[in-house]
């Protein structure tokens, strides 16, 4: 069994697309588990103020009739921080959609959201480092079920949850906490979500898109302070924004 130090939130998000800086979240789910065991599920349905797309609808199924009376996440933000609080996260494949669109989400809404002493825990890494499977073929290879419901969120969500508790049984070597598996699968060092963003091996920040790939982000900015105004004025989200500008007020006050 998972030994818990605190709640891990196991988390799934549908949305009206893959983009955090543009689509919104249309359902969230969330199952909790506390260290005594005990599981407690919060499942919301939101309104994303924005027709959802037919292509994204014929995956989870969810319609703008079906959310047109619920919540903005706005209005929802502080009971989903709420019940987050004080918990570690899991996800399957964090870093695609669920992660980056919720930090986005919290920030469109003015609720701060800090995963500083949280731990994050991807059960794709250890499923792709492990067998290099996807989410229903990693949930039939270790739990030999079929996920009903699938693009559901509560789903997808139960499903992770049952898929790291088979991982923690199936491989010795990962322990049975938070702490052993991060250090068995690596804990991933972020600077903004979407990644736009990473370290290298000095822990310097550098680009890790386009034409400045690969350079530090504080020296482009001194030699190219419009690149900072291209970005800022451009569709990447906000998390990436905030991150771009902490950056370069740091490179700037170096300058002083």
């Amino acid at each position: 069994m998972l030994q818990l130090t605190k709640p891990i939130a196991f988390i799934d998000i549908e949305a009206t697309g893959s983009n955090p800086a543009t689509d919104r979240i249309v359902e969230i789910a969330i199952i909790k588990y506390l260290v005594d065991g005990t599981r407690n599920v919060k499942r919301k349905l939101l309104n994303p103020e924005m027709p959802i797309p037919q292509q994204v609808i014929d995956i989870h199924g969810i319609t703008d009739e079906m959310v047109k009376d619920a919540p903005t996440f706005k209005q929802a933000a502080q009971e989903i921080k709420q019940f987050l609080t004080g918990c570690d996260i899991s996800c399957y494949n964090a870093y695609r959609l669920d992660m980056p669109l919720l930090v986005e989400e919290f920030i469109r809404a003015g609720v701060e959201f800090d995963m500083k002493n949280r731990k994050l825990v991807d059960v794709q890494k250890i499923f792709h480092q492990m067998e290099q499977r996807t989410l229903s073929a990693a949930y039939k290879f270790y739990c030999n079920k079929t996920i009903e419901n699938a693009h559901s969120a509560e789903a997808d969500a139960a499903a992770t949850a049952e898929i790291l508790e088979a991982q923690v049984q199936r491989y010795p070597q990962l322990g049975n906490n938070l702490e052993s598996i991060l250090k068995v699968i690596g804990e991933d060092q972020i600077i903004d979500f979407a990644r736009r963003f990473v370290y290298d091996d000095k822990g310097v920040e550098i680009f890790n898109f386009g034409k400045h790939k690969g350079r530090a982000v504080a020296d482009v900015l001194k030699a190219e302070p419009q690149y900072y105004d291209w970005m800022m004025r451009g569709e990447f989200p906000m998390n990436t924004k905030q991150k771009l500008t902490e950056i370069y007020t740091r490179s700037m006050l170096k300058k002083q």
